[in-house]
């Protein structure tokens, strides 16, 4: 009798909030809904320009993106990373793993079929043709679709039955707070990129691991790490959570043998071409590791670039010693979390360990680059029905940490308008409301977000419309990394903070059920 009442109570709380007639027809239903709206707002942003429109002699993102269709089909596979007349390696040579190469390949494929001119070799580099920017926008939108939206259709199913949320509303509002992350629209839409491609498989994976399809989540996880590098970022969460699980099971070491075997078999399958010999295994694995290109790009709001303001990295270490120092600081910041999962793992911890194993990474590993926040952003919004004010102050910062970036792509209208769109969904009514911390006062944290948000937007205004010094022609850049930086170090802090607490509140359940 209880139970019906309590169905009929969250039946009616949904039917009292504006998201009812979304999600009163199904998950499916919604998630179509939902689906086709960020499928125009793709749309609309693609027809901004792009990264290095225009700019000769080497152009951008789109340009490597495109130049590598063309080596990857006009080329044998043996020679897709091999420095040669025919593959000159100092013009945007391909720098990602295998997958990346396939992927490069079926899209080449498509290119040719309708626009020849735009993937033939030599003639093609700095290839800006209508129908060729179009070939390529459609690219991305069809990888986004047939990747990155099944995964999060999973994923939300997955998390919704492991969580067995009673709420309808929170899963519309939890699906447009994944598919309308403005950081990655603008990233792969805007600028352009293939993220969708590696997040949507880290997606699939996490959802798996929900699912307690544990060698499921190591396939995808795997292929993520071979499509791109940057994938590692969260691997520390797969790995503790599964190597925790299976040190509980009677036989771990039959379960650890059953994931490696997955893991290694996913990496040989793509990797084949390149396991003939041992010289073209390194010839790719070089290319994987830029460690010429330094600690970090541009500026990027880790800790490598907001300290070197006063520690110039670059001028007193090596690169020998740098490489040293960022694999120390990023496994120290990445172990209390894998700690926690291998001595307690849970299914909850595991998400917090995502975001907090990316943050580790995003702020301490070598080389970094602005669009790497994708990574931390992406387990944020996993946890954005738990820590919902946690998820839009990440995002916040999160944009405000590649604005700059986006405005030498000339993005900034898109800019504005996904953030605005972001707020209005974050804050429609019937959505998830921000939990209220009881650490501060109500006064106290209010002054202190709005002081916070206030700097943020004073930033923006400055860095578009004041000429920076001419003795400190980047300090505006530097301010704005410098604020970023301080947000995810507080946000690190925080969840794993929050991580550790899941293990005290299980451990006392524990008891408590042995007392009853």
């Amino acid at each position: 009798m209880e139970k019906r009442k309590g169905i009929k109570a969250l039946k009616d709380e949904d039917e009292n909030n504006n998201w009812w007639w979304l999600v009163c027809r199904g998950t499916a239903a919604s998630f179509l809904s939902i689906s086709v709206f960020a499928i125009l707002v793709r749309v609309a942003v693609s027809i901004h320009p792009y990264s290095g429109a225009g700019k000769p002699p080497k152009y951008g993102d789109f340009e490597a993106q495109r130049h590598w269709m063309e080596i990857t089909l006009n080329l044998p596979a043996s020679e897709w990373y091999r420095n040669s007349t025919t593959n000159d390696l100092s013009y945007w040579g391909l720098d990602y793993p295998p997958l990346t190469a396939y992927q490069s390949y079926f899209h080449a494929l498509i290119l040719r079929n309708f626009h020849p001119d735009s993937v033939s070799l030599y003639t093609s580099r700095g290839h800006e043709s209508y129908l060729g920017k179009l070939l390529m926008r459609w690219t991305v939108l069809s990888s986004d679709m047939l990747i990155f939206f099944p995964a999060v259709f999973y994923f939300v199913i997955a998390y919704y039955f492991a969580t067995q949320s009673g709420r309808k509303s929170d899963v519309a509002w939890h699906i447009a707070m994944i598919l309308l992350n403005p950081c990655l629209i603008l990233i792969d839409h805007g600028h352009f990129q293939y993220n969708c491609i590696s997040l949507g498989l880290i997606v699939g994976a996490a959802a798996a691991i929900l699912s307690s399809k544990d060698l499921l989540a190591c396939f995808l996880f795997s292929l993520a790490l071979n499509h791109k590098q940057l994938s590692a970022y969260v691997a520390p969460a797969f790995f503790s959570y599964l190597l925790g699980k299976c040190l509980k099971c009677r036989n771990p070491l039959f379960e650890v043998l059953k994931l490696g075997l997955v893991v290694i078999g996913t990496f040989a399958l793509v990797w084949l071409p390149y396991l003939q010999s041992a010289n073209s295994f390194l010839e790719v694995l070089s290319r994987l590791a830029p460690f010429e290109r330094g600690i970090y790009e541009d500026y990027v709001a880790n800790f490598w670039c907001t300290s070197s303001v006063l520690i110039k990295w670059k001028i007193l270490f090596t690169i020998p010693s740098l490489k040293l120092l960022s694999f120390v600081a990023t496994i120290s910041a990445s172990l209390p979390s894998m700690v926690q999962q291998i001595w307690a793992p849970s299914k909850q911890g595991f998400l917090y360990g995502l975001l907090n194993a990316s943050l580790s990474f995003y702020m301490f590993s070598y080389q970094v680059h602005e669009k790497s926040i994708l990574l931390p952003l992406l387990p944020a919004s996993f946890l954005a029905i738990e820590e919902p004010f946690l998820f839009k102050w990440m995002m916040h910062y999160a944009l405000l940490s590649m604005f700059p970036l986006l405005c030498r792509d000339e993005l900034i209208l898109p800019y504005i308008s996904l953030s605005a769109l972001f707020i209005l969904l974050y804050h429609a009514p019937g959505g998830r409301q921000d939990t209220s911390d009881r650490c501060f006062p109500a006064s106290l944290k209010s002054f202190m977000i709005g002081f916070l948000v206030l700097c943020s937007l004073i930033l923006h205004v400055v860095y578009l419309a004041v000429r920076p010094p001419e003795k400190y022609p980047f300090l505006f850049e530097a301010m704005i990394m410098l604020l970023c930086f301080s947000q995810f170090v507080f946000v690190a802090g925080y969840t794993n903070i929050k991580q550790w607490k899941l293990s005290k509140d299980s451990t006392l359940e524990n008891k408590e059920k042995k007392y009853l």
